[in-house]
């Protein structure tokens, strides 16, 4: 079990966000893309709360967080409100009216139990809401996401706006093992219209970004000294 972050060193995490988004900015010109169309988003996944306010005076702005119960508690800080607040995890139907209020993104809707919900409680979404659907690309057993022949139907019956994809490619030690699973996300993406691809970790993020990520997920890599 990955042990919980207790402490940050607010000047610490903005160095290395700094030297992520050179690098960013590398990958970016290696593939003809704008690095200001690649958000880095922090997950606080393994965050005390209480050290969540501090992310903001590091020079984070898009935080993530995986589970229901701790984005209620993170939210509520004094100081949480200046972070811009998403969920990343697995989402439960039955957490949909906890999750909503707080977040401006889900950016992994993958059931028609989930879309039921968002129908019954998008009245709880702030303004600007949307959703990344997550997809399978990969075909992976233990992965969650959905088909990529499924998304047409997808796309047709979710009640809220759609804005892109999400996938978690199956783990490898080499990330460009990743790279024709990102490859084969931002064509699916471009096939259907959808502009924003929520792509890369920690490991893989560099490559993700060559394949068109325009939000990459970064945890302990940058919060851990």
């Amino acid at each position: 079990m990955v042990a919980l972050i207790e402490r940050i060193d607010p000047d610490a995490v903005a160095a290395r966000l700094a030297r992520t988004r050179e690098r960013i900015a590398e990958a970016c010109a290696r593939s003809g893309r704008d690095p200001a169309a690649v958000d880095v988003l922090v997950a606080t996944k393994y965050l005390v709360p209480d050290q969540v306010p501090l992310l903001a005076g590091a020079g984070v702005t898009l935080v993530g967080e995986n589970r229901a119960q701790a984005l209620q508690e993170k939210v509520a800080l004094p100081g949480a409100e200046a972070l811009r607040w998403e969920f990343i995890g697995h989402l439960q139907s039955r957490k949909v009216p906890d999750v909503l209020p707080h977040v401006r993104r889900i950016h992994s809707v993958a059931s028609d139990s989930v879309l039921r919900r968002l129908e019954r409680h998008r009245d709880l979404a702030p303004d600007g809401f949307d959703v990344l659907l997550e997809v399978n690309v990969s075909g992976e057993d233990a992965k969650s996401g959905i088909a990529p022949d499924e998304l047409p139907a997808y796309l047709e019956r979710c009640p809220v706006p759609v804005a892109g994809l999400m996938t978690m490619p199956p783990f490898a030690e080499d990330p460009e093992d990743s790279r024709r699973w990102f490859s084969a996300l931002r064509e699916l993406a471009e096939r259907h219209g959808l502009r924003e691809l929520s792509m890369g970790t920690t490991q893989d993020h560099l490559v993700a970004v060559e394949e068109g990520a325009t939000v990459v997920r970064l945890g302990s890599g940058l919060l851990r000294d």
